[in-house]
């Protein structure tokens, strides 16, 4: 005896191809937003990282250079200047090179340094093993892809410390 017919198993394979429909529509109206998102967050985390390494570069290359004899401090900031704007838009970035002695003695509290209260230096006049740092550092949102609503205040920054020669 047989329980189903040809017309029946049509009826039923009907019934659910109009059950199932809009189903994928669905699905992907689910799934594209999140895929967005995320392959957007992996650009925009690329992007952040590719600019610290430029800061990170800059910052190395420009204390190198202000190794040397004779070079000044203005001389340092534009190297640094020249490295980081063949990557990024550099009108908000700044650029400090301090006197880093205080890291010498071996009695000060550091932990909570303020860098910008570190004095001033000309690497023109420096003596020989003089120790100093460089610095840079740009407002995240300057920078960025998107806007970054998921932060507040962010400020990518790098720095580089060397003594005279």
């Amino acid at each position: 005896m047989k329980l189903f017919n040809k017309k029946s198993r049509t009826a039923v394979k009907n019934t659910c191809d109009q059950k199932r429909r809009g189903a994928a529509t669905v699905e992907f109206a689910v799934v594209v937003p999140v895929f967005g998102i995320f392959l957007a967050a992996m650009v925009e985390f690329g992007h952040a990282y590719m600019v610290q390494t430029t800061l990170r570069g800059a910052a190395k290359k420009a204390a190198r250079y202000g190794v040397a004899n004779g070079v000044t401090t203005t001389d340092v900031k534009l190297e640094a200047l020249r490295v980081v704007s063949s990557a990024i838009d550099t009108s908000s970035l700044s650029i400090i090179v301090k006197d880093a002695d205080v890291f010498d003695s071996s009695d000060s509290p550091t932990d909570d340094l303020d860098f910008e209260d570190l004095p001033d230096i000309e690497l023109a006049n420096a003596t020989t093993r003089h120790l100093y740092i460089i610095r840079l550092s740009i407002p995240y949102e300057e920078v960025a892809l998107f806007p970054p609503f998921w932060t507040d205040n962010l400020t990518l920054h790098s720095q580089s410390v060397m003594r005279h020669e």
